[in-house]
């Protein structure tokens, strides 16, 4: 018989990934937007271009999304120890991701309601002036872009066992600013579409319509964040191939059936488990942890055993 220290039992729960370098790389995000985000609000409102307009005033919101996402960051990792919260901190990043993509959902709608005004009353679109500011800005969303590319999905694990996200890492807070960027770059590109085609053809209507566009597909990104995100915060989502790779780990030892069995998320991409177990052969919880040890991810484990008595809990033989 073994015996342990106290310690031995006790774990953290500080389920949160390295996020240093991406913090940094959000923060010069940040900067970069704010200040192409003054420069187009002006453009637009000098240059009377609708496209450049709102591609300026929504960068505000971007900013203030880079800003939610350095917040989480450090909240998460500032609390990560505190036991108020059951399973730490690894939720967090989720939950800032979540409240991006709303952000998201809000650019596009005010976005869209500009679009509509415009469409119906079109102003004088200085194009020259108008289409150099959309190239700047272009410029700095793929530079910005370039800075969170590397960094959206955390890195790649290098285990191949079965588990979903083909075992990427998906840092949520970080590819919600990634969304953002991306929004920003195709505001520019469609803002200079627009006034190229407008400035050449005296299509001074494409302008508001490439604004609804944008609208559409930024929408379109918000909602599947929302999805994803809204999911993994009321504890779905979690892939059938994690609770088949448990349950097989388990019923292949001996005669364990298990009778109760819940995998939750308590980080971006990594599990919770809970599981009651009936067997003839009953061991030590730390028997049945080491035969889910193979399984990635799956970080935190609580195990009932309970002992079977009869032939009633054998797993039936094939004819």
């Amino acid at each position: 018989m073994h015996i342990h220290s106290l310690a031995h039992w006790q774990h953290s729960h500080n389920f949160l990934a390295d996020t240093g370098q991406a913090e940094k790389n959000t923060l010069r995000v940040m900067v970069l937007t704010a200040a192409m985000m003054v420069i187009e609000i002006v453009a637009g409102m000098v240059f009377g271009s609708m496209a450049l307009l709102a591609d300026g005033w929504h960068m505000a919101t971007h900013v203030a999304a880079f800003a939610i996402t350095l917040f989480v960051y450090r909240y998460a990792r500032a609390q990560a120890d505190n036991p108020r919260f059951t399973f730490g901190t690894g939720k967090v990043s989720v939950l800032g991701g979540f409240a991006s993509a709303v952000a998201l959902a809000v650019v596009a709608l005010v976005m869209a309601v500009e679009s509509l005004l415009r469409l119906f009353t079109p102003e004088a679109i200085h194009f020259n002036e108008a289409i150099g500011v959309a190239v700047a800005g272009l410029l700095v969303n793929l530079v910005c872009g370039v800075l969170l590319h590397g960094h959206r999905h955390g890195g790649h694990a290098h285990d191949h066992h079965a588990h979903d996200d083909h075992g990427h890492h998906h840092d949520h807070n970080l590819r919600a600013a990634y969304f953002h960027v991306l929004a920003d770059a195709l505001t520019s590109l469609l803002a200079i579409v627009a006034l190229t085609v407008g400035k050449y053809s005296g299509w001074v209507w494409l302008d508001p319509v490439m604004g609804l566009v944008g609208a559409a597909v930024i929408g379109r990104w918000s909602y599947g964040l929302v999805r994803e995100t809204g999911t993994i915060l009321l504890d779905g989502g979690v892939d059938d191939v994690i609770r088949t790779a448990i349950r097989r780990a388990i019923e292949n030892d001996a005669d364990n059936r298990i009778t109760d069995l819940h995998v939750w998320h308590v980080g971006p991409d990594t599990y919770s488990a809970g599981l009651a177990l009936v067997t003839h052969h009953p061991q030590e919880p730390e028997h049945y942890k080491r035969l889910l040890a193979h399984i990635p991810h799956l970080d935190h484990i609580l195990i009932e055993v309970n002992p079977c008595v009869g032939e009633s809990c054998l797993r039936p033989t094939a004819a």
